[in-house]
């Protein structure tokens, strides 16, 4: 991936479908948080791993294209804590890392209610972290963080991220 091109330029206008990178291990929570999101007009792409949001994203450790081309831009990652391999905080803290990714919004999600863990995520730069089962009521809380972090770019259209 060429440095040039940067996941957190996407112009939000008004009517833009907004789209969401939704990372879980499991099939059957990834399938309903897709059938969420889609109801609420979001573009969805699921990953089942930390590492194959990483890929996606041209985070990867091995040097390749990423697997979406320029136009398909990531407003938003919504990733569960626990998976095996890599959490969802660590997840988190690569996308923060890195100067291509650190402005899309991140929320984790977990059905456990841990103080220290979800401090933990919002500390290290998550948006919110929402508790399993989402609800749809969730769901369109999402789309605030997303303009939240947009700015007037030329023309005084929004853009998300610098």
């Amino acid at each position: 991936m060429d440095s040039s091109s940067s996941f957190s330029s996407k112009r939000l206008n008004e009517g833009d479908e907004l789209h969401v990178l939704a990372v879980d291990d499991s099939i059957i929570d990834r399938k309903f948080i897709e059938m969420l999101l889609k109801n609420s007009a979001y573009k969805v792409t699921t990953v089942e791993s930390g590492a194959r949001a990483l890929e996606y994203l041209g985070l990867g450790d091995q040097q390749q294209e990423p697997f979406q081309s320029n136009d398909l831009k990531i407003n938003m990652i919504i990733s569960d804590y626990s998976m095996p391999g890599m959490t969802g905080y660590e997840l988190l803290k690569r996308i923060k890392e890195s100067s291509t990714t650190k402005e899309i919004p991140v929320v984790i999600m977990s059905s456990e209610n841990i103080p220290t863990r979800i401090n933990k995520c919002l500390e290290e730069g998550a948006q919110e972290f929402m508790l399993k089962p989402l609800q749809q009521s969730d769901v369109k809380r999402l789309r605030c963080h997303m303009m939240k972090f947009s700015q007037p770019c030329n023309g005084g259209e929004l853009c998300l991220g610098r």
